[in-house]
């Protein structure tokens, strides 16, 4: 730095020059940052996690139409209870949001006279659902699942396609995108859904 004949302190070329690489190794810094991160929520949402919308109200009171849910299929398993997305393209294009009441080699069966669901014989409790079951499909019961299957209802279970209804039936586990995981709209119910 040096004072000129004004009295006013000037930077020597030196220091500026030095100033300036520091913005640029910052500026620099931030970029690879940037790139980072966009890197990384990519492939977290290429491969790991997705951002689906419900549409309908099959699921109601769980989840209501134009929810926004996380679904996510790493490292994933069906499993009795579990909210799934799947996608058969034979019964609908658009994925589609239902509950796995039973995996492989269970005996699903419903009783529509007192509308119980049983698997192995067992009376599922089912707090999450919208009324009881009456609807009845063109499946016959009692049904055991194949392997590498899941059986399939919707929580409102009077106004849902699934596997009561022969066109969906049972679902082959590679037409399941993922497990629901959390909700992420609206904003007043962010949170697990179960």
């Amino acid at each position: 730095m040096s004072e000129n004949s004004n009295g006013i302190i000037q930077q020597s070329d030196g220091a500026e020059k030095e100033t300036k690489r520091g913005i640029a190794v910052e500026l620099y810094e931030w970029a690879q940052a940037l790139v980072y991160s966009v890197v990384f929520v990519v492939v977290l949402f290429t491969f790991f996690v997705r951002i689906i919308g419900v549409d309908g109200t099959s699921m109601i009171p769980t989840l209501q139409h134009n929810d926004k849910i996380v679904v996510t299929n790493m490292f994933y398993e069906p499993s009795q209870g579990d909210i799934i997305v799947l996608r058969k393209e034979s019964f609908l294009e658009e994925p589609i949001v239902k509950r796995v009441i039973a995996t492989e080699g269970q005996t699903v069966d419903i009783d529509f006279i007192s509308h119980n669901v049983y698997v192995d014989g067992i009376r599922l409790d089912e707090p999450y659902i919208n009324a009881p079951t009456t609807r009845e499909g063109d499946v016959s019961f009692p049904v055991t699942v194949p392997e590498g299957f899941v059986f399939v209802l919707g929580d409102n279970r009077n106004n849902s396609a699934d596997s009561r209804i022969s066109r969906l039936g049972m679902v082959d586990e590679r037409y399941i995108l993922g497990r629901v995981v959390f909700r992420v709209y609206p904003m007043n119910k962010i949170g697990k859904v179960e």
